[in-house]
């Protein structure tokens, strides 16, 4: 049994399935969030019996109040206080705007806005009550560019950590904007969305995506862009006039990088439509 617990939302594939591994091997207890519950049960159990350590399982869709309720009752239970947060759950949309569904992208807002949102600040009330706690919010390298919807939620996802991370450092909390760019995981296949035209520059490992992310939240990080190709990726940006940006999404023209809409937000076991 460990002495730390982190909850994983999103955790049976992909990034998640990556954090589990790794904070597994250090030796944190976890709380596995996710919808399917054959995959949650197969890891919970693949977990414990290679790593010695407590993994709970809870069926959630998150983009129910239901299913985030559950999560949220159980990082405020006092029994068992969680001390890391990694809201990693996520999935994307194919097509542009006026081809997507309107309920597909109300439950993407909801599922990369709320609630995270949402669990952050039932975490850190739970943390700030120890004086101590971690949280880690993937978000994307899509933040830094306009390129829709997922874009536009992931950028709201960078501000609000960085925002959240200044409020809460006083009470001995770290938050975390963990920003990759393409990461080879099954995000793409489910979420309809083709990589055909990726370079293999673009891609990342998500094993190394998660321990740079755990690194940078452990020393005190508010942001993490992992890997040098797409740090310079999104310094680029910043001296890129923001009309020329605009110009190019505009027109899928290719900025020094990746199609930014395109790259990985979590597991897809979160996408209620998949």
């Amino acid at each position: 049994m460990g002495t730390h617990t982190a909850v994983i939302t999103g955790s049976t594939a992909g990034l998640g399935a990556a954090f589990a591994r790794q904070l597994a091997a250090q030796g944190y207890d976890l709380v596995l969030a996710a919808r399917t519950e054959q995959r949650l049960e197969v890891q919970s159990e693949s977990l414990e019996a290679q790593y010695g350590i407590r993994a709970e399982t809870l069926v959630t869709d998150l983009i129910t109040d239901d299913g985030v309720g559950a999560v949220q009752e159980r990082l405020v239970d006092p029994a068992y206080p969680v001390h890391l947060l990694i809201n990693n759950a996520g999935h994307g949309l194919a097509g542009n705007f006026l081809e997507t569904d309107l309920q597909d992208e109300r439950d993407l807002l909801r599922l990369h806005v709320q609630t995270p949102m949402e669990l952050c600040h039932t975490a850190a009330r739970a943390m700030a009550a120890q004086r101590a706690g971690r949280i880690i919010n993937v978000a994307s390298v899509a933040g830094f560019a306009a390129t829709g919807t997922y874009s536009a939620a992931k950028a709201w996802v960078v501000n609000f950590s960085k925002a959240l991370h200044s409020q809460l450092k006083p009470e001995g909390i770290t938050v975390t904007a963990l920003c990759p760019g393409l990461v080879r995981t099954e995000f793409h296949e489910r979420s309809g969305i083709s990589i055909s035209g990726g370079k293999k520059w673009m891609w990342l490992d998500a094993e190394d995506v998660v321990r740079e992310g755990l690194t940078a939240n452990a020393q005190g990080a508010s942001v993490c862009i992992p890997s040098a190709q797409y740090r310079a990726l999104s310094a680029g940006l910043r001296f890129i006039p923001s009309p020329v940006v605009q110009w190019a999404a505009d027109r899928r023209v290719n900025l020094p990088g990746p199609e930014l809409e395109n790259e990985t937000a979590g597991d897809p076991e979160a996408h209620p439509r998949s």
